[in-house]
């Protein structure tokens, strides 16, 4: 996500939230009343002569801060939150998330439900509405202007921008990083594996008419109204791909469908986008601009806040006993469990983590308490397995996996050398690496890390830092084996609130990339084999049962966390987020930041200028 998840930020992301199965179940509604369009072009300046624009003097403008340049912003190659949170208010979605329930919400859909096709396929079949335009932003005259064809029709998002997004997303040939969490539609996996005799007109999903989408699915997932919303199954406009290419995301280029659409984008220094005054619910996007500058020091990042440069930002763990203290910042610090969990990443065939034992060593060296408690200070939930509560079929919190036990530790780790006829200090000399990404408070708890690893076990690790980007490519399973770290820090955010997008999703070697390369027969993982938790989590993904569904994922994450012990689960996260009183947010629990259900005072916010 290259690297196939979506790596932890650790900014706002996904907010924890318990989502029963029956929120995602198939459901039909009366259809929403389909309003018209607004005239193709809206002028900026005719905006400003308005009396609520003169009385504010510019635009309702949010400051807030990206921590890092997105990877990209096409919904394709979308791999990370931060990319996500930029299109999230990009794009229009299948499905949404209701922001405080988590409840599968109508979007582009207006209604969806569930049957079988004459072979006994599940299939699901969504209404979509018809009046949410195509738009591009034009930087020379500072109109956002509704898209047209080439008869000068002006263009809808429709069911075949659906299709056509589905299937470049599952088109090996495009070779999407995220193609996978979508292997629940018919011959998407032969498909996207480049299998013989399969090609994407294959694939279970089509177009009837312009306002119906309907999919065909493996099996039944109750959970699919979920899984047709995510990103990676957004539609797309095929005709700006066509014409720029990999550029067609640029600034002036891009053609958008969401509440925003990118305003300019100077990478390495700022994002911004602007509302969306065609959006069928413009009159609700109380935000008329979104300045995001990125600012990857969070000292820097939290001064800008300080002095009210930025409305919104990420609390830093090495600031945040100052922060509690201050009579100020303490009132405007969030905090509160996310649907995320840090972990650390095992290359499982690199010398010499291929060995359980060194492994199991490393894990029950951890103090994790002490690293949440002296480190994070963010009030993390431990973790000794991999999804958080509040996820269907999670076991809960320290049940199973390995906890802190440092005299475990030694022995495993002893076992080991006595075996290869090694010391300690020929075990050093073999030089373990391990990676994060440039930022502060990854760096402080990977070096805590080390400094456990050597008091409890004398081994000494070597920590390289990259830029987010340049991180992203190198944890990738394509990276030679050679150029892997030993061990590099990671984390996963749901997708959707169900064990299959845990267990399954990241970690089974049919269904995800396998970053950890489990199960290899060669170096770069061309090829693997299969063991008890990849059959279980297969299996479990089919069950009809939910009882024997959470029975199966509970003995699955034993397994990965226990007997494998392919990687090492820190903590579940939490929101650090400081918020300025003239800015209303929220928090989503399964989404992406929602900035077009934000409201900010801009009166209140010029007056802490002046």
């Amino acid at each position: 996500m290259n690297h196939k998840r979506k790596h932890l930020l650790m900014l706002a992301v996904l907010i924890f939230a318990s989502l029963n199965l029956s929120t995602c179940t198939a459901r039909r509604e009366e259809p929403v009343e389909i309003v018209e369009a607004l005239d193709s072009t809206v002028n900026l300046d005719d905006i400003k002569q308005t009396p609520e624009y003169l009385e504010q003097e510019r635009p309702v403008t949010l400051n807030m801060i990206w921590m890092s340049d997105p990877p990209t912003i096409d919904p394709a190659f979308t791999i990370d939150s931060l990319s996500f949170d930029v299109t999230h208010n990009l794009f229009v979605s299948v499905t949404n998330y209701d922001p405080v329930t988590s409840e599968v919400i109508p979007h582009l859909a207006t209604d969806w439900w569930s049957d079988y096709d004459k072979e006994g396929n599940p299939i699901w079949t969504f209404t979509l509405r018809n009046d949410i335009p195509w738009v591009q932003y034009d930087n020379k005259t500072g109109e956002v202007i509704h898209v047209v064809d080439d008869e000068g029709r002006k263009r809808y998002v429709n069911a075949y921008d659906v299709e056509y997004g589905v299937k470049r997303t599952i088109d090996p040939t495009v070779a999407s990083d995220y193609a996978y969490v979508l292997y629940v539609i018919k011959n998407a996996y032969p498909i996207n594996s480049g299998e013989e005799g399969y090609n994407v007109d294959m694939l279970g999903i089509e177009a009837l008419d312009e306002r119906t989408i309907q999919y065909t699915l493996e099996y039944d997932a109750a959970y699919f109204p979920a899984i047709a919303g995510l990103w990676v199954g957004n539609p797309v406009p095929r005709w700006a791909i066509d014409e720029w290419g990999d550029k067609w995301t640029e600034a002036g280029m891009i053609n958008t469908s969401g509440p925003y659409t990118l305003e300019s984008w100077h990478h390495g220094l700022e994002i911004s986008l602007i509302k969306n005054p065609l959006w069928p619910k413009t009159e609700e996007v109380q935000i008329e601009r979104v300045k995001g500058a990125i600012v990857p020091e969070e000292a820097t990042a939290l001064a800008m806040y300080e002095n009210n440069e930025v409305d919104t930002v990420t609390a830093a763990p090495r600031e945040i006993d100052r922060i509690r203290a201050d009579s100020v910042l303490g009132i405007e610090l969030y905090n509160a469990p996310e649907s995320c969990t840090a972990y650390l990443g095992f290359t499982n065939n690199k010398a010499p983590l291929n060995d359980v034992r060194v492994r199991r060593a490393l894990v029950q060296a951890i103090d994790r308490q002490s690293l949440i408690d002296n480190v994070l200070k963010g009030g993390e939930i431990l973790a000794t397995s991999f999804a958080p509560p509040g996820i269907f079929g999670a076991p809960p919190p320290g049940e199973v996996g390995l906890h802190y036990d440092p005299e475990a530790a030694r022995a495993s780790l002893q076992e080991y050398l006595d075996e290869v006829d090694m010391t300690i200090e020929d075990f050093n000399a073999l030089r373990i690496y391990i990676m994060t990404i440039d930022h502060e408070s990854n760096i402080d708890l990977m070096s805590a890390i080390q400094q456990m690893w050597q008091e409890t076990l004398g081994i000494k690790t070597r920590l390289d830092v990259q830029e987010y980007k340049v991180y992203l490519d190198t944890i990738s399973v394509e990276t030679p084996l050679v150029e892997m770290p030993h061990i590099w820090w990671t984390g996963w955010c749901a997708d959707y609130a169900d064990e299959n997008n845990w267990v399954h999703d990241v970690f089974n070697v049919r269904a995800s990339f396998n970053d950890l390369r489990r199960n290899c027969l060669n170096p770069n993982c061309e090829e693997v084999y299969p063991t008890e938790f990849d059959e279980l989590t297969a299996i479990a993904a089919l069950e009809p049962d939910p009882a024997k569904r959470i029975e199966l994922y509970a003995e699955a994450e034993r397994i990965l966390a226990e007997d494998e012990v392919a990687y090492a689960p820190l903590y579940y996260a939490t929101s650090l987020i400081l918020t300025k009183p003239w800015l209303q947010r929220n928090f989503p629990l399964l989404s992406g930041i929602d900035i077009y259900n934000w409201e900010l005072d801009m009166e209140e916010k010029l007056e802490s200028q002046r």
